[in-house]
């Protein structure tokens, strides 16, 4: 949680928040979770229920038994697809337009000057948040309005599955006053088969064993960076832009769970 003592306009640190929030639990991020707290309860972007639901849920993780926090984030993010943190899954699939989203991807944080941890891929949206919290707000609110489609989707399914992680993606959402977007997918989320499954795991798993479809170098490493991603965890829509609401924001917003 080093980073997070740099100079940094405070409702970028938020941002900040939610992607350490999103990635796989740690000692480091629970020892973190009162200066985590403090950040979520200073953004005044968020309506006060939204604001007391997401600390609420944080301080029940910061008491939590980490290994049981540890298995429930790889049961909910890592078994099957459909609440995949990895953003392009959600519309390219395995698609070669997945690859070349991703170059895309890739060549926007390189131009920003900004260094890739080797073992995650660009669209993985912890990563994608961290690149966000550097970059000005008329372009986070662009950004986070290119994705709305994407999180509005994963928030309904999240919100199916009965997990407070809903509440992260509905926080990014809200930052655009577009948290009741997920309203309009709950009914095809409702009718969606379970991916996350043993039986819908085990059909993924014989279709991909012997898989050897990449057609290019650049599709190889994606392949096996995302493999290698999940390896280490088990052992151990239109594009808009959209404006951030200013603090203060008449929009509410609301949680359960």
């Amino acid at each position: 949680m080093d980073e997070m003592n740099r100079p940094r306009i405070r409702g970028m640190l938020s941002l900040r928040v939610l992607a350490r929030l999103l990635d796989y639990p740690t000692d480091e991020l629970q020892e973190a979770m009162p200066e985590m707290i403090d950040i979520l309860g200073s953004e005044r972007r968020w309506a006060e229920s939204l604001r007391t639901a997401l600390i609420d849920w944080c301080r029940r993780l910061g008491t939590a038994d980490l290994l049981d926090w540890q298995a429930d984030y790889v049961a909910l993010f890592d078994r099957g697809r459909s609440t995949s943190l990895l953003l392009f899954e959600h519309v390219h699939g395995e698609s070669r337009d997945r690859g070349q989203a991703m170059v895309d991807l890739m060549a926007e944080y390189s131009a920003a000057g900004f260094e890739l941890d080797a073992h995650e891929l660009p669209d993985y949206l912890p990563l994608f948040l961290e690149y966000l919290s550097t970059r000005p707000e008329n372009e986070i609110g662009r950004w986070l309005g290119e994705i709305r489609h994407i999180l509005a989707l994963l928030a309904a399914r999240l919100d199916e599955r009965d997990t407070g992680y809903a509440r992260l993606i509905i926080a990014l959402l809200a930052l655009i006053g577009a948290e009741w977007d997920i309203d309009a997918h709950r009914p095809e989320v409702q009718e969606e088969t379970p991916d996350h499954t043993p039986e819908a795991l085990d059909a993924v798993w014989e279709e991909e064993a012997v898989r050897f479809s990449a057609e290019s170098d650049q599709d190889c490493a994606l392949q096996s960076a995302e493999g290698r991603r999940l390896a280490e965890r088990k052992r151990d829509v239109p594009s808009q832009a959209v404006h951030i609401m200013p603090p203060g924001g008449d929009a509410s917003s609301t949680a359960t769970h």
